[in-house]
């Protein structure tokens, strides 16, 4: 029997997403526009926490103020009625013909001030609507070719734009935070803040750093052949982990945005674990939004559309439950400490403890044995692993 979401649970869905109309680089939509208010009540009706969108998601780019506030109005009424939340609200600064060389970092000056102006005003709709979370992913923030774009001097618009923006909301006395979202490539050739690291690296160097975390994707993360759930870990690990998306990605290739779970299971499961129980060894876990940033196929009609959304909350919610099984196997405890795991947590370095220490500690070097390790002490992964495997599967 598969579990039922609640508001509990905290699922959150992009507008863009439930929305997307099915359009590809190779084709036209295949399904119609679906309406804010709709949208707002089928999630509801699904167990679904809260929407969250882009402004021209809301309302088309260029839409009068009028227009404009007929939709916030709708969507208020909406939310009023249904009690779903706005936890986080972003900008588009990449699908209009203005942002063809990006927004903050286009080598147009005016246009890095249209893009200020247009993030201010869809950061002030979020704080409105109780927004916690402002995510930035510059979609468009990058260059196709070398002599393009002077790298530094677009990563310091970019460090200006941003710093601004923490200003403004300090002066406000706004309660939200940023959440930089990194993605290697595509629409753009190359992208600025490609991976969790490039953006940890970045946020370092704000002024208002506190106020800077990361949003990082899965299927992001896995275009560059890199382990979703370790970056989410060293995410954790420097407490940035302000928002995530949840989606699924098979290997290195285009963003493909489909149902969580439905590609790299073992990886899901893993993160699972890790956002709910801080991982193999405990440690800090994850307690905002679980915000699926996925695209209903093309290939879907709008019935498809609600399935695959009740889908994204289903898998993690039996993915939570097969870990919380795989956490209290006492073969899976014994196995874990079989291949050290629990022992990686015990600092190298005793208490106190001195280089000179370490330097006199004959059973460091000179009468530690190395070639013990030859044809010995194995550490057991291929055997925790299928105890992975077989909670995961349903097996145990």
């Amino acid at each position: 029997m598969t579990p039922t979401p609640t508001p509990a649970d905290k699922f959150t869905f992009g507008l863009w997403t439930v929305g997307y109309s099915g359009s590809d680089p190779f084709g036209g939509p295949t399904r119609p526009p679906l309406d804010v208010v709709h949208a707002v009540e089928k999630l509801t009706e699904l167990g679904a926490y809260g929407l969250t969108f882009h402004d021209d998601d809301l309302f088309p780019f260029g839409s009068s103020d009028d227009d404009r506030q007929k939709q916030i109005d709708r969507l208020k009424t909406a939310l009023a009625d249904t009690g779903l939340k706005v936890p986080m609200v972003t900008t588009n600064l990449f699908s209009a013909p203005v942002f063809k060389d990006g927004g903050f970092t286009s080598n147009d000056r005016k246009v890095r001030r249209f893009a200020l102006r247009k993030a201010i005003r869809q950061l002030e709709l979020g704080v409105e609507l109780g927004t916690e979370t402002f995510v930035m992913w510059g979609g468009r923030e990058g260059a196709e070719y070398d002599s393009a774009k002077d790298i530094r001097a677009a990563l310091e618009r970019y460090r200006e734009a941003v710093n601004m923006l923490a200003d403004y909301v300090t002066d406000k006395g706004y309660d939200i935070r940023f959440a930089i979202e990194p993605k290697p490539n595509e629409p753009r050739g190359d992208i600025l803040l490609p991976t969790v690291g490039h953006a940890l690296a970045f946020i370092s160097s704000l002024e208002r750093s506190e106020l800077f975390g990361l949003n990082p994707e899965v299927g992001h993360e896995q275009m560059t052949g890199l382990n979703f759930a370790a970056g989410v870990a060293q995410a954790l690990y420097h407490d940035k982990l302000f928002h995530i998306d949840l989606n699924g990605q098979r290997g290195v290739k285009y963003d493909q945005d489909l149902v969580f779970g439905h590609a790299d299971l073992h990886n899901a499961f893993a993160l699972v674990d890790l956002l709910e129980n801080g991982g193999l060894a405990g440690g800090p876990s994850y307690g905002g939004p679980r915000h699926f940033d996925y695209k209903p196929s093309r290939t879907e009609d709008e019935t498809g559309v609600w399935v695959s959304a009740k889908a994204n909350m289903t898998n993690y919610l039996l993915l939570k439950e097969r870990a919380a099984a795989f956490r209290s196997d006492p073969e899976v405890q014994a196995a874990l400490a079989a291949a050290k795991v629990p022992e990686l947590s015990v600092p190298t370095l005793s208490d106190g403890e001195s280089y000179e220490q370490l330097l006199a500690d004959r059973s460091a070097w000179e009468d530690f044995d190395a070639t013990s390790y030859f044809g010995a002490k194995g550490y057991g992964f291929v055997h925790l692993q299928q105890l992975a495997t077989e909670h995961l599967l349903g097996a145990r």
